[in-house]
């Protein structure tokens, strides 16, 4: 398809629209699955694997990112078989401090850009934050999208924008970030989906886990649909990021889940479905601990972030 504003337009207003009841009915129908033990081990280490531990707050320092480094190499230091997370996510001034202090290991550093969170500057300024992340060895891209733009119908500014970032963004791997609390309706978030694969990212992301509404299992299944979908069209495999809200290892479950029955075990590795979820980690670590031991450990033994 020759990208136009008109045949971009064309293309994401003949998607079907969303049946609300019956995605929000799926969604929670698939939270009540219930797994054995066993399974459970299982879901916590690969949760866990798929963590991007993150700090995005104006008073991060290097002592704080170098902490949060080591913690997401070695979650759990009583227990070494513990699961790395899959990355450290920063903002680009940290990105050099995180690449030295995870040297040796696979944890991949990532950098959100484009004038996270609310991406309101010009693309000159989106594209050097873009450079600079990734001059400073950042393996991945959390770039947030124009909502704007894209709420105004100008969907071709969009397009055009996230292939100027995934350009920019070189050998890292690119997210791109809809901000789902802000888009309104499922079919916007159906259209938003469609228009990042299309444009070139490797992933598409919930959330800046900035604003009230953050992942939900209704928007991630709607996305995990929509990545499943595409692959069947285009062969093209896309990875998906819920962020912001999933606290719980009971959240976590239920996400891995929406994954397993919407589009398999392909998805089902940190390569393609990441948490966008620091404060989840704990928990995590606390049922893991449970599950080895028979008791709950309580928050004071594991690190706060």
């Amino acid at each position: 398809m020759t990208a136009s504003d008109s045949a971009l337009r064309r293309f994401l207003h003949g998607l079907p629209g969303v049946d609300a009841v019956g995605l929000e009915a799926r969604a929670a129908s698939l939270g009540t699955r219930s797994i054995k033990t066993t399974a459970k081990a299982y879901a916590i280490d690969l949760a866990i694997s798929m963590i991007d531990l993150t700090t995005l707050e104006g008073a991060d320092t290097p002592g704080k990112v170098r902490a949060l480094a080591a913690k997401a190499v070695n979650p759990d230091p009583t227990d070494r078989t513990t699961p790395a997370t899959a990355a450290v996510c920063v903002y680009p001034d940290m990105v050099a401090t995180a690449k030295a202090a995870l040297k040796g290991s696979a944890v991949k550093v990532a950098s959100v850009a484009t004038a996270f969170p609310a991406g309101r500057a010009a693309l000159d300024v989106k594209l050097a934050d873009t450079r600079d992340a990734v001059a400073a060895g950042a393996d991945e891209i959390d770039m947030v999208i124009d909502r704007g733009a894209f709420l105004s119908g100008k969907y071709l500014k969009v397009y055009e924008e996230i292939q100027a970032v995934k350009e920019a963004s070189g050998e890292a791997r690119l997210k791109v970030i809809f901000e789902t609390g802000e888009l309104s309706t499922y079919d916007n978030i159906r259209r938003a989906s469609w228009l990042g694969m299309m444009a070139g990212a490797d992933f598409i992301k919930t959330s800046t886990g900035k604003v009230a509404v953050n992942a939900t299992p209704a928007n991630t299944l709607l996305m995990l649909e929509a990545v499943r979908d595409f692959r069947a069209q285009t062969g093209v495999q896309i990875g998906v990021k819920p962020a912001g809200g999933i606290r719980t290892t009971k959240d976590a479950v239920k996400f891995l889940v929406l994954v397993n029955e919407t589009v398999g075990e392909d998805w089902l590795d940190n390569h393609w479905f990441r948490f966008g979820a620091s404060s989840l980690l704990n928990d995590l670590l606390m049922q893991r601990q449970k599950l080895a031991t028979g008791r709950y450990s309580g928050p004071d033994y594991v690190t706060v972030d």
